[in-house]
């Protein structure tokens, strides 16, 4: 046959074989060719050769035929573009006929011989002729004479007797693994691991390496690392007269490869043997740049090499790997960097769900923050703080979460909500403090008054029953599966070490109190983008004067009831200060609407009313005063800033005072104030002639001198397109892209989890817009804002703080607009890190 082919050639190291036309194991065993490894002869049929035969044209048999020895048995194995993408199983012993058997029980005995036609006759029979595989049921294969009643038995269902011809074998095997590729299902199933609707398969035809026989026979697997850590391990199992993966099926008398105390091993029954596959697998790793999985067969005591394919891994075990290979000049380290598919760090940032582990699964929504934890069913965010009082691990069970949640969620393990999407009110927080979270799960039922939550299935959970929320995956699961434990080790801060070499723009974390700021600097944050300053409010100290602000009078009232919150407010700013130590730390000015620090519920105001020592008519009248029928869209950062402007007043105080307590004899760090929700040039100019009164009133108090930078969060819509006006009053701008994305749609990010999936799944929408940037609109807006704010002062700097901060296609948006630095969550600052580094490494390459 030719061996210039492009469609069916034998594999030799000029053949034209390529991944994208013939697959990648066709491809992978070209190199074992190349390098002079022990392959057995081999054809690669291509894609195209592959469609025709499906569409029933047999190549010449003959021709193909020439490439092996009369009487020698072959096996067919598929060849896809991605191993991931699956294909029809192979098929051994393809040749085996009367003949052929007659032949083998003389060389290898007629027990052997006759195990190995067994095995064929029945696997031809199910996958090529399409027969009941039960047809066999009844016979015993071990009992004399099986192989007639094998015979028979195909005869009689088939109504033609078992073909002898290998070549009739061989069209039969090919035509039925090419039209199971094309089929249907095959296709469906492909396409939910990503595959492209028309992706080819390709066939490769190899002499059979028999595994059974005199001498040392037998096959197995080999490779050098542990699939789930990654460090170096020889694993794999070998089977003494056994052909393919047999040796890895569950019960299989196999042997281990290396010498082990919990059984025999291939290296003490044949040291000899051992060594050489070793060697083999070696020569593999260095000169294919990768942790192989190698297929072995042995017939006699010779070593045939069956097949190489990329070791399967964890996240924690791609890292390593990665990593070693460029410690050992195998790879660059640019190429290291590379490898690593950023969200997939978030396997080694958190626990997760070991990925053997039974899953019972009782519901799902959508994993807004990655991670898994088993705890306890609670219903409050008191009960919460409860359990963690008693030091039990307990899950925060909420139709959805506000921020009087937010000490509840501290205490919890996990956070399961029935309402909300990505960035609604439970995603963000559980996102910055790390914490498991799934939302939107309305596959569950939440009776929360009768603290009950009725899974799927009918089944019901009551408080103090043990669940298990996995945020990675947007699961929830009953009990208690086996977890595995985060992983941030030497090879895992060595990678980061190479990506942050390489990456050409900031990453900052969203960090809102110390706790925060000390995860961002694990993670190794530049400084933080985001500090949202009123979150500290809702701890009960200081609840009860925030409240006591709400209900004054007038500003005199209001800045007396301030003073309290002042002291506090100080104190974190400083402790955020020091813990950045001489980074920069955006802090954000008050932006929720008053309405959320207030009761909703009868015994709350009964509470609230004695506590502030008004009627109980009062406080309810008070409340209902504030309610607002859009409160997102009401009365609201800037907009609370200028109608109440004390509480803005006490901020900046409390910043610039910390500044100076922080900096102690030094110089005090440059602090960024941030404005939310700005829209127009005037509330720029209003806000700005404030602050700058109180930094002149503490530098006259303190006798110091300190400088910081004014910018604008943009939010609105409006503040992208009047960007170029707004600009003249600011130093920087931070897109907020959470609401910027609400207000541009139209959508509440709170509520839109609802009905974001047929929106996706109909493509009304390619992704969640609050989960993925979205480029053609919102974007729009961000390239809009950046280049006008720009034309008026050049030296603006210009970031992302929403929650799309993390996200490696924003990013490389962000990028290509001319961000400076982007901030998301701590948790995901190294997939941040990361991303931004392959960005800035594929620019280069391309």
């Amino acid at each position: 046959m030719q061996q210039n082919d492009p469609n069916i050639t034998l594999i030799s190291p000029e053949a034209p074989v390529a991944v994208n036309t013939h697959g990648g194991r066709a491809k992978c065993l070209q190199r074992l060719v190349r390098l002079d490894l022990p392959v057995p002869a081999t054809v690669a049929l291509s894609f195209v050769a592959v469609h025709q035969i499906a569409a029933g044209e047999v190549p010449d048999m003959a021709a193909m035929a020439v490439a092996f020895e009369d009487g020698q048995l072959l096996c067919v194995r598929p060849s896809s573009e991605d191993p991931d993408w699956g294909g029809p199983g192979a098929i051994l012993n393809i040749g085996m006929n009367a003949a052929r058997h007659q032949a083998l029980a003389d060389e290898i005995g007629n027990e052997a011989a006759t195990r190995l036609y067994l095995k064929f006759i029945q696997s031809y029979s199910t996958h090529v002729a399409r027969l009941d595989p039960d047809i066999f049921d009844d016979i015993n294969p071990r009992e004399e004479g099986a192989l007639e009643d094998y015979l028979a038995a195909y005869e009689d269902e088939a109504e033609e007797p078992f073909p002898q011809d290998r070549d009739v074998q061989l069209a039969g095997v090919l035509k039925s693994m090419a039209r199971a590729w094309e089929g249907t299902t095959a296709r469906l199933l492909r396409q939910a691991k990503g595959a492209p609707a028309d992706a080819g398969l390709g066939l490769v035809i190899q002499a059979l390496a028999l595994g059974v026989g005199n001498g040392e026979s037998g096959s197995g697997v080999l490779q050098l690392v542990n699939s789930d850590s990654g460090y170096p391990q020889i694993t794999g199992r070998y089977m003494s007269q056994s052909q393919g993966r047999d040796a890895l099926q569950t019960g299989a008398e196999a042997l281990y490869l290396q010498a082990d105390e919990r059984g025999p091993s291939l290296e003490e029954h044949a040291p000899e043997l051992f060594a050489k596959l070793k060697e083999y697998a070696a020569v593999m790793r260095a000169k294919l740049r990768e942790e192989m999985e190698m297929e072995f067969t042995l017939e006699d005591g010779v070593i045939h090499i069956l097949d190489g394919v990329r070791v399967a891994r964890t996240a924690r075990a791609a890292v390593r790997i990665a990593v070693s290979l460029a410690q050992d000049g195998i790879i660059p380290v640019q190429e290291a960097v590379m490898r690593i598919e950023p969200r997939a760090l978030n396997e080694l940032l958190h626990r997760q769900v070991d990925p053997d582990a039974e899953r019972d699964m009782i519901g799902d929504g959508i994993g807004a923050s990655p991670g898994a934890a088993t705890g306890k069913i609670v219903f409050t965010a008191a009960e919460a703080q409860a359990s963690a009082a008693r030091g039990e691990a307990c899950i925060l069970v909420r139709r959805e979460t506000n921020p009087e949640d937010i000490r509840g969620m501290h205490a919890a393990n996990a956070a399961l909500t029935e309402r909300g999407g990505m960035t609604s009110h439970a995603a963000v927080i559980a996102r910055g403090l790390g914490l498991p979270c799934v939302v939107g799960a309305t596959s569950l039922k939440f009776r929360t008054s009768k603290k009950q939550l009725v899974a799927q299935d009918g089944r019901v959970f009551h408080e103090g029953d043990v669940i298990t929320v996995d945020g990675t995956n947007g699961q929830v699961l009953a009990g208690e599966p086996l977890m595995m434990e985060a992983a941030l080790d030497e090879s895992f801060q060595t990678l980061m070490g190479w990506a942050d070499e390489s990456r050409d723009i900031g990453v900052r974390a969203n960090a809102d109190t110390p706790a925060d700021a000390r995860t961002a600097l694990v993670f190794q944050a530049e400084g933080i983008g985001l500090a949202r300053t009123e979150h500290m409010f809702f701890e009960a100290d200081q609840l009860i004067a925030m409240r006591e602000v709400i209900f004054a009078d007038d500003p005199e009232g209001r800045s007396v009831a301030l003073q309290a919150l002042l002291p506090m407010q100080r104190e974190m700013f400083v402790e955020l200060f020091e813990i950045m130590d001489g980074r920069p730390v955006c802090i954000r000015l008050f932006d929720p609407p008053l309405h959320e620090f207030l009761p909703t519920d009868r015994a709350g105001l009964r509470d609230l009313a004695e506590a502030l020592n008004l009627s109980l008519s009062t406080v309810t009248r008070r409340v209902e005063e504030l309610g607002e029928y859009n409160p997102m869209l009401g009365m609201r950062g800037v907009r609370l800033g200028i109608t109440v402007p004390e509480i803005l007043d006490m901020q900046a105080r409390a910043i610039f005072e910390a500044m100076l307590d922080a900096a102690g004899d030094g110089e005090p760090v440059v602090s960024e104030i941030m404005i939310p929700l700005v829209s127009a040039k005037r509330e720029v100019e209003l806000v700005k002639t404030r602050i700058d009164a109180v930094a002149a009133a503490v530098r006259t108090e303190r006798g110091r001198d300190f400088e910081y930078r004014l910018g604008v969060m943009v939010e609105t819509p409006r503040a992208a397109l009047r960007a170029e006006d707004i600009a003249q009053h600011c130093e920087f701008f931070s897109f907020g892209t959470n609401d910027l994305t609400q207000m541009t749609y139209g959508l509440s990010r709170d509520d839109a989890g609802r009905f974001m999936s047929p929106y996706v799944q109909q493509g009304v929408f390619p992704e969640d817009p609050f989960h993925t940037l979205d480029q053609e609109g919102v974007g729009e807006l961000l390239k809009l804002g950046a280049e006008r704010g720009r034309l008026a002062r050049p030296d603006l700097t210009l970031s992302v703080c929403g929650e799309h901060g993390g996200s490696p296609e924003s990013i490389a948006f962000c990028r290509t607009i001319g961000m400076d630095y982007v901030s998301c969550s701590p948790f995901r600052v190294p997939v941040a890190r990361l991303a931004a580094a392959q960005l800035a490494i594929r620019d280069k390459i391309e």
